[in-house]
């Protein structure tokens, strides 16, 4: 997809530098990939809060039953 964004110099020459890219587009990329990824974890962070994990064992049971 072709976009058209004004973007500061500044922070394309940041983000470029941090993601190591050689190309403006590769910095885009690497930098909307980050993003997101970040926001999937705030969001299975927030799930795990809101519905924490229950462990059924304790971690003597997980060693026996792996010795076993």
């Amino acid at each position: 997809m072709k976009v058209t964004a004004i973007i500061s110099e500044e922070l394309i020459e940041e983000t470029m530098r941090f993601s190591k890219a050689s190309t403006i587009t590769e910095a885009l990329k690497i930098a909307l990939r980050d993003y997101v990824a970040i926001q999937r974890i705030k969001e299975l962070s927030s799930s795990v809060v809101e519905e924490p994990l229950e462990f059924r064992y304790s971690a003597k049971d997980l060693r026996d039953k792996n010795n076993t």
